[in-house]
């Protein structure tokens, strides 16, 4: 049994909305969400969680998760 979950690309575009009207400096939340997608990239580069979902994306939607849950995102 396949555990792939997929993501629809509107749930995409409407989480990245919804990070950068959270942010207000939308140029540095753009600057962070690359810089996590990035260190993500190499960290993972030995466990293959899911390969279908690309680094900035699920920077995207850890972000979005932190946000929503009252946590500060550092630098």
């Amino acid at each position: 049994m396949s555990k792939h979950k997929t993501i629809d690309s509107n749930q995409i575009i409407y989480k990245t909305e919804e990070l950068l009207e959270s942010s207000d400096n939308r140029y540095k939340m753009t600057i962070q969400v690359a810089h996590r997608a990035k260190r993500r990239k190499y960290e993972d580069i030995d466990i293959v969680e899911d390969p279908l979902i690309k680094p900035i994306i699920r920077a995207i939607l850890e972000m979005v998760d932190e946000t929503t849950q009252s946590e500060i995102i550092g630098d």
